[in-house]
């Protein structure tokens, strides 16, 4: 009998040892990651720059709570604003507390700001969403796995299909505070909506005084290609979660970053961290910060993007493949005549470690330092696999 508790159903292998795109398993084994960490280790494991400043800051101070301040913590704000185009920063530690953040402060604002009755306000969301495993948050899910036997749920919420701006729209009364959605549904299974639809959003949001929030988590920090994807419309939400790369892959950190009118209604007191801010992930969130500063990664994940979308499609075109959706290096695709495990663990036998996702469906996410060779090798190791 196993001390671990079964909360998840991993592929057979213990991974030891990683470097850039590649891990190795406690036999030895090698693999090209395509997991990254659920887009945590965009830029690669044991990241040079990255694990230099966690290095040293752990020779300095680590952890002091909010009691007092840390001279890593300013700074830290300040360069994720600049990054990101945004007035204000709350830092948190995982993507599922920077979203709890956003509901409270959204919330609040409704009823200190836009005047909505006490404890009335609503959230409108989109179906097959995911933004974490709180039972705020799966108060929201339409994920059966994910919600099941964890009632009684939070109220507050309406949820209207993914991709339809016109549903929200109907869906907005007197009460609603904000829209939350993902620019790109990762864990649905890289479910890309119409190109308008953040610009429709945005639009309807702003005319009927609603706040947009985004969850950039994992669409978040170089992996379609643009810091946010949410420049890609030319679109900036009032609130933005943002986590998993902003820890470098060494640290768990999030932050709910956007209009400071807005999150300055979170005074003190009313939310907070113990770890949230801490010198160790400030520092290794200023070294993110810097190397997204140079718009490299965010480069390759746009140049390298048609390597395993043209590839895929191919897959598509003999039947091997049902449908695939890409943006940068993040592509999910459905698997004709198997499930997405077997797919799976016939990747994982060929040196390449992806993950199912929804029966049929798997995500491929590898770090934004992946070369063109390396991904030519992973969709090898795909077209070998479909074939078997």
């Amino acid at each position: 009998m196993s001390a671990l508790a079964v909360n998840y159903a991993p592929l057979d292998i213990d991974i030891a040892d990683g470097d850039g795109v590649w891990i190795t398993d406690t036999a030895g084994n090698r693999y090209i990651d395509c997991l990254a960490g659920y887009s945590a280790l965009n830029f690669g494991h044991r990241n040079p720059e990255l694990t230099a400043a966690a290095h040293a800051q752990l020779d300095r101070v680590t952890l002091t709570a909010r009691a007092i301040g840390n001279d890593r913590l300013l700074p830290f704000a300040e360069a994720v604003t600049a990054l990101t185009g945004t007035e204000m920063l709350l830092p948190m530690n995982t993507g599922a507390e920077a979203v709890e953040t956003a509901i409270k402060t959204a919330r609040k604002w409704g009823y200190d700001v836009k005047g909505v009755p006490r404890y009335d306000a609503t959230i409108i969301v989109a179906a097959n969403a995911f933004h974490g495993r709180t039972t705020t948050i799966i108060s929201m899910s339409t994920d059966p796995e994910a919600r099941e036997g964890f009632g009684p749920y939070t109220p507050g919420f309406r949820v209207v299909p993914y991709g339809d701006a016109a549903a929200v729209a109907e869906a907005i009364d007197e009460t609603t505070v904000a829209v939350l959605v993902e620019p790109v549904q990762g864990e649905a299974g890289v479910i890309i909506p119409p190109e308008d639809y953040l610009e429709a959003l945005r639009a309807t949001c702003t005319a009927a005084n609603v706040l947009l929030v985004l969850d950039e988590i994992q669409s978040g920090l170089g992996r379609t290609g643009a810091t946010l994807t949410q420049d890609l419309s030319g679109v900036r939400a009032d609130l933005t979660t943002l986590g998993k790369a902003l820890g470098g892959g060494i640290i768990p950190t999030s932050a709910l970053v956007g209009r400071r009118d807005v999150i300055e209604v979170v005074t003190a007191g009313t939310h907070g961290s113990t770890f949230g801010g801490n010198p160790l992930a400030c520092a290794v969130g200023l070294a993110v910060t810097k190397i997204l500063g140079t718009g490299y990664y965010q480069e390759r994940a746009r140049t390298l993007s048609p390597i395993l979308a043209e590839r895929a499609k191919d897959l598509v075109a003999d039947g091997l493949l049902t449908d695939v959706r890409c943006l940068g290096l993040w592509m999910g695709v459905d698997v004709a005549n198997l499930t997405g495990r077997q797919v799976s663990i016939r990747l994982a036998e060929r040196g390449v470690i992806a993950k199912e996702t929804h029966g049929n469906t798997i995500r491929f996410a590898p770090p934004l330092c992946v070369t063109e060779d390396e991904l030519h090798q992973v969709m090898d190791a795909l077209t070998a696999a479909l074939r078997a």
